[in-house]
């Protein structure tokens, strides 16, 4: 059986240890590993007694990695594990390093989740179906899942849609208010929230989309409709086409009759 001959301490990495059997550079390990199996030079190495070496150094390579990797921020046992196959450790070597994490309580499904949650909830304001899409995708099971997502009430929901609701209402004055409640709407749901929680929040602010104030919001999407239409018609098919525009974007008729009216007065 080999013999060790030589142990020197690397140059780069002074934690880990270079052992040469009969002359010749066999492997390296970790200076914990090298004080658990008492390696020193003249010991006998079966050949059994080095791949468990091998195998544990390569181990305590992947928990450091790990390590690192989650030092950055939280990640999933799904994430961390494809870090590991990533960078070269083979599956039984990155299982048993995620099982040290976990007895470590460094890896953590059920705390990751919440933390994704409330981050998802409070800076990008997502609804809970993008929330559980965006769990799905980190390897969280089902059941984590809606543990989880339990926990984001629907009056919670309501508050965050709120928010954003508001937030667009507020950059599109110029817009009717059926183009004020689609805007609403189509942002609601690329956010992530079912479609009751979009039309509760609309009936909540349904007092702030109704306004008499047509003629500010004529002032650009009749005017635009009207150059647009000009361009090719006139007459009343002009005065047909425009009003088709309009009354599809949410216009009274009674106000869009008023608007043709004063632009073909216009026109002569």
């Amino acid at each position: 059986m080999p013999v060790i001959t030589k142990i020197t301490r690397q140059k780069r990495h002074q934690d880990r240890y270079n052992i040469y059997l009969d002359e010749e550079y066999a492997f390296s390990v970790d200076e914990s590993v090298l004080i658990q199996h008492q390696l020193t030079k003249g010991k006998v190495v079966a050949d059994f007694e080095m791949d468990d070496m091998v195998y544990e150094d390569e181990v305590r390579k992947a928990f450091s990695a790990a390590l690192n990797y989650l030092s950055f921020r939280m990640r999933s046992e799904q994430e961390v594990k494809k870090k590991l196959l990533d960078s070269g450790y083979g599956e039984s070597v990155a299982l048993e390093a995620i099982k040290k994490l976990h007895d470590y309580n460094y890896l953590n499904d059920e705390a990751f989740s919440k933390a994704l949650l409330s981050t998802e909830k409070n800076s990008s304001k997502k609804g809970p179906n993008a929330i559980r899409q965006s769990l799905k995708q980190k390897g969280i099971d089902e059941d984590t899942r809606q543990q989880v997502l339990d926990t984001y009430t629907e009056e919670d929901q309501i508050e965050v849609a709120m928010a954003l609701a508001e937030k667009t209402l507020r950059s599109a004055q110029k817009l009717t208010p059926s183009q004020q409640k689609k805007k609403i709407q189509d942002l609601l749901a690329r956010k992530g929230y079912p479609f009751h929680i979009g039309k509760t929040v609309i009936s909540r602010l349904e007092d702030e989309l109704v306004t008499d104030e047509w003629d500010a919001k004529l002032q650009d999407q009749g005017e635009k409709a009207w150059r647009k239409v000009s361009a090719k018609y006139n007459g009343r098919e002009r005065r047909q086409k425009v009003k088709q525009q309009l009354y599809g974007k949410g216009f009274p008729l009674e106000i869009i009759d008023q608007f043709i009216d004063m632009k073909e007065q216009e026109d002569g």
